[in-house]
């Protein structure tokens, strides 16, 4: 047997619940906050989408992740930003200042796509051994014109000098004016520390040339691991896995990057290149159109051959030319 139906009250319009529209509960705005309160800080370190931020008001690093805000903005090692909510070791990234400049590279030559390293670096210092693994200078050259390009100070660290003697690699290198410091396991640090000091210099090298153990030598506490060189290929195998920016004793900061095997620099215009050597500019002149100062016909060999370039000029020309054919050649 069905149970009695059940009598409904009468209802009227005030009884029926309306849910209100999106748009009158939820006003949108393109004005967006000030953060008036946000405090500055330092990005220390990436990982999948965590910051570690040093606030310029904090002894102790936090935690930050990216306010929904800045959209596709990227946030890397080295930026400079504005975090809110740092109460509880936890922030929110909501402003990136702007960057004075950026390290770049690209996978190769041929890739359109640049992949941001470090931002607000100064410096910039090439981590080579002179032996076990043995020297890249393509790719040093490579790395040079990055430098060059992004507008950081170049700096030739050489490791490993007691095992072998450097002078070939530091001769290659006198006509740019570059600076280098020869060091060895156990050595004083104190021309490199005095070179470091106050400056924020990003570490660069491949893998296996001693960069881990420079740093943990530099930053007692770095604690960063170290690796053996593979007897067979030559190569050492990568140990860093990620940037990340230590703070030196005596002031200043390094970035220490992992090991590279390559460097694209298809993002990269030579023209860039020729503006490191102001000596050798005014002497395009008289270069036929579109030369790439690497060439017969250059202008350059005239006016080096004149003197007008100074004593140094041919070494000087050697110099940029190289850096030129670096631009499309590998890095082995």
């Amino acid at each position: 047997m069905n149970p009695p139906a059940r009598r409904r009250p009468d209802l009227d319009e005030d009884d029926v619940r309306i849910r209100p529209s999106r748009s009158k509960s939820r006003p949108r705005s393109k004005d967006r906050p000030s953060h008036d309160s946000a405090v500055p800080g330092f990005v220390l370190a990436v990982d999948r989408g965590r910051f570690t931020v040093l606030l310029d008001s904090a002894d102790a690093p936090i935690w930050a992740v990216k306010a929904r805000e800045l959209g596709r903005k990227g946030v890397i090692v080295g930026d400079r930003v504005a975090v809110v909510g740092e109460s509880d070791d936890l922030g929110r990234i909501v402003r990136l200042e702007p960057r004075t400049t950026v390290l770049r590279r690209t996978a190769d030559d041929t890739d359109p796509v640049e992949r941001v390293i470090v931002a607000n670096a100064d410096q910039l210092a090439i981590v080579t051994s002179v032996i076990n693994p043995e020297p890249r200078p393509r790719l040093i050259d490579r790395t040079l014109v990055a430098a060059f390009d992004a507008e950081l100070t170049p700096v030739l660290i050489i490791t490993k000098t007691d095992l072998a003697d450097p002078s070939t690699l530091v001769n290659a290198y006198d006509s740019l004016g570059v600076d280098h410091v020869a060091i060895q396991r156990n050595s004083d640090l104190s021309e490199l520390r005095a070179l470091l000091a106050g400056h924020v210099t990003v570490l660069v090298g491949h893998s296996g040339v001693g960069k881990s153990t420079l740093v943990n030598a530099l930053v007692p506490d770095a604690a960063r691991i170290t690796g053996e060189v593979n007897t067979v290929t030559g190569r050492g195998r990568h140990t860093s896995t990620s940037a990340v920016a230590l703070p030196l004793p005596g002031g200043g900061w390094i970035i220490d990057t992992p090991g590279i095997r390559s460097f694209g620099l298809a993002h990269v215009d030579a023209g860039r290149i020729l503006g490191t050597f102001p000596d050798l500019q005014e002497g395009t002149t008289e270069c036929p159109r579109a030369c790439s100062h690497d060439e017969a016909e250059c202008g350059l060999d005239d006016w080096v051959a004149q003197g007008k370039a100074g004593s140094g000029g041919e070494a000087r020309l050697d110099s940029l030319r190289r850096l030129i054919r670096s631009m499309g050649a590998t890095d082995e």
